[in-house]
């Protein structure tokens, strides 16, 4: 079994994290040895106790045998933080994914930009992220969303609108699209762009799936744009994350009643770039509007 199955095959461990692996692979030679470490010592490792230790020495390897095949089948490619190929930015951030699930193309990764928002938009939320969306799209800017409800769906559209390259990161996995009406979405996204996740195929979307699938939205950005954001929300967890990660910031202003206005307002109120336009996102990297980006992120 080659070293990239062996990360695969920890990645599919219920309660291993990213962190948790990136401890393992930190204490053993290669991801392989982890798989044939005593349970003492795989208990010794930070974080690492006896139910997981019983989770990686139960390991049925028929698992993974069909996970590969169904990645196979469903034209599903896979890279790990080993391969040359993974994408530099993520390289840098903390808690990097350490495999990634993908569907159409890696190379479209170019000058990224995520555009976020509430999952319940106002109309003028969704026509906001999809204008500006179809906008940047349309100069060459790679639009970066997680395909939920709402914001993340319009500003994906937006990009498919203008002919351009879209990154939809999922919070599931690959064979469990959510929310479902947007099999179609990510069909599309898969067509021209890319769809990422680091979870399993049939992963479910857990709720606390869903600020990790942030990090990777932030992660793989230059700059994250918040259209509308409720007060809890994970638009503010990406912003938040992409502030970590050494990411710009940037907000639309909304109405001062409305809850779904209150996250963008705030990070205004905090130093976030406010924006009316996408010339106020495109004169913070000296941009053009009359030509296409070609610098990577």
């Amino acid at each position: 079994m080659e070293e990239k199955h062996y990360l695969l095959a920890l990645n599919m461990i219920s309660g291993l994290g990213s962190l948790k692996i990136s401890r393992l692979l930190n204490s053993f030679a290669k991801a392989e040895d982890v798989f044939h470490a005593t349970e003492k010592d795989l208990q010794n490792i930070f974080g690492i106790g006896n139910e997981i230790t019983q989770r990686i020495k139960k390991f049925d390897r028929s698992s993974l045998e069909k996970e590969l095949q169904l990645c196979k089948k469903y034209d599903i490619k896979i890279m790990t933080i080993m391969d040359s190929g993974y994408p530099d930015v993520l390289r840098e951030i903390p808690d990097s994914p350490i495999v990634l699930y993908y569907k159409g193309n890696l190379d479209v990764l170019d000058f990224n930009f995520a555009v976020v928002g509430s999952r319940k938009a106002s109309s003028y939320g969704l026509s906001i992220a999809e204008k500006f969306s179809y906008q940047l799209a349309d100069l060459g800017v790679v639009i970066v969303s997680g395909m939920a409800r709402g914001i993340d769906t319009a500003a994906h559209t937006g990009a498919l609108k203008a002919k351009g390259k879209t990154v939809a990161v999922l919070g599931s996995g690959l064979l469990n699209i959510y929310p479902s009406e947007n099999n179609i979405l990510m069909e599309k996204i898969a067509a021209t762009g890319v769809v990422i996740t680091e979870f399993p195929l049939h992963s479910a979307p857990l709720r606390e799936n869903f600020p990790r699938r942030n990090r990777i939205v932030s992660g793989l950005s230059r700059g994250v744009l918040v259209v509308e954001a409720a007060e809890r929300s994970g638009a503010l967890i990406t912003a938040d994350l992409a502030l970590d990660q050494g990411r710009d910031v940037f907000a639309v202003p909304g109405k001062v009643d409305s809850p779904t206005s209150f996250g963008a307002n705030y990070l205004i109120k905090q130093g976030a770039k406010l924006v009316n336009s996408i010339e106020d996102i495109l004169e913070e990297y000296n941009l053009s509007a009359e030509s296409n980006v070609s610098e990577g992120v």
